[in-house]
């Protein structure tokens, strides 16, 4: 997203050859990729980790630092590793898009319509928000000190990265396109009007 912004941006006459099917294609499934490369990793990885402490996880769901806990075994060093090295990947994409949004920030500065400055702020701040959202929450999801580890924190954090991001991006930028917000605002005047005509429902029933 924030190479597709960048090019939109900077090198607008280039999109449709830079940004074509095959660079889509391509930086698709390098991210499908990467992604199915490590869940293999750390489920191969868990699997194998004597469970000394039971096999309860406090969670809706098996996160890795939540398993980790329940081992107590010296094996659990080699899902330190796999974490290390997914967070190195996360931080060398952080750094690309930072790179990126810096010279889409500073194209964006030199505009002379105030207008356009900010319609292209607009498009990429709800990005720059969402990915910023996922990074900080996963990175103390997974390098925090156990000293301020609790379960309700654990849980509320591991909530944030992994179904706040997700729920928020289809949100943001679905509310973009005119078709769906004209949906959107015809549900909310049915609802409003239903709300208005029949203000007690329910009462003269009882």
């Amino acid at each position: 997203m924030s190479y597709d912004r960048y090019v939109a941006i900077c090198k607008p006459l280039h999109y449709g050859t830079l940004m074509d099917s095959r660079a889509c294609a391509t930086m698709a499934a390098a991210a499908w990729g990467a992604g199915v490369l490590s869940s293999l990793l750390h489920t191969a990885n868990t699997f194998s980790l004597p469970l000394c402490h039971g096999n309860v996880v406090n969670q809706f769901f098996c996160e890795i630092p939540q398993i980790l806990k329940l081992s107590c075994s010296v094996f659990y060093l080699r899902e330190v590793v796999f974490l290390c090295f997914g967070a190195s990947l996360v931080l060398a994409c952080f750094a690309f898009i930072v790179v990126s949004y810096v010279q889409i920030f500073m194209a964006v500065l030199r505009m002379p319509s105030e207008q356009g400055r900010h319609k292209d702020f607009y498009t990429c701040l709800p990005h720059l928000a969402v990915v910023s959202l996922f990074l900080i929450t996963a990175f103390f999801a997974h390098l925090k000190p156990p000293s301020v580890s609790s379960p309700s924190m654990d849980l509320m954090v591991a909530v944030l990265y992994s179904v706040v991001p997700p729920t928020l991006n289809p949100i943001i930028y679905s509310m973009r396109n005119r078709e769906i917000k004209d949906a959107v605002r015809k549900v909310i005047s049915k609802c409003v009007s239903k709300a208005v005509n029949c203000p007690s429902f329910g009462i003269h029933d009882m």
